[in-house]
Formats: C-alpha cells, structure tokens, sequence
C-alpha cells in the first residue's frame, strides 16, 4: 500500500494530522477505485477512497471520543488530588495550631 500509515496503526492518532489517504497503486487505473461516476447532478463524483474514507472516518471518530474521555478522566483525577492536599492542610493546620497551644500552654504553668 502506497499510504502512510494503515487502518490498524495511522501514522498520527490526530485526526486533523493524519494525512489523506491514498490508493493503492497495484490496482489497475481502470478499477472502480479510480473511476468518476456522474452524479444525479451531472457533475462527476470520485470514488476513489470513499471506502477507506468511510473506515477511516469511524475509526477518528472513536479516536476522538477516546482522547476526550482520556482527558476527563485526568481531569477528574486532578481534582480528587486537589481535594485530598486542601484536606491534608486544613489537617496539618489543625495539627500545628494545637501544638502552639500545647506550647503556650507548658511556657504559661
């Protein structure tokens, strides 16, 4: 296959980075694959790569839902870290000012 990258494993997991596919150049020119069939319109409509477009397009779609369920659950992970340092300094806060009072407390008797 003349194309970077394959279905299986693209070159970039970015579907905006990913480069077009091309078809392979072991098919003959006359194949469907390079064919333009008129449309209703009249105008001509290329079939070159709208099969692999068609998987291609699934698969950064999935990509794509991938990433950003990736990145709310870092997210997510993030903010459970957040919550448990303000707990520990609230905790060592309450930690410190008892052993002033104890201090205070020990200097004043």
């Amino acid at each position: 296959m003349n194309a970077t990258g394959t279905i299986d494993r693209p070159l970039t997991h970015d579907p905006q980075k990913q480069a077009q596919m091309t078809s392979s150049t072991r098919e003959p020119f006359g194949s469907a694959n390079h064919l333009d069939f008129p449309s209703a319109t009249g105008a001509p409509v290329s079939r070159q790569n709208r099969i692999r477009d068609m998987q291609l397009l699934q698969e950064a779609l999935a990509r794509a839902h991938m990433h950003e369920r990736l990145r709310e659950a870092e997210a997510e992970r993030q903010a459970v870290r957040l919550v448990a340092a303000r707990r520990m300094q609230r905790r060592a806060e309450r930690v410190s000012l008892r052993a002033r009072r104890a201090l205070a407390m020990a200097v004043m008797h």
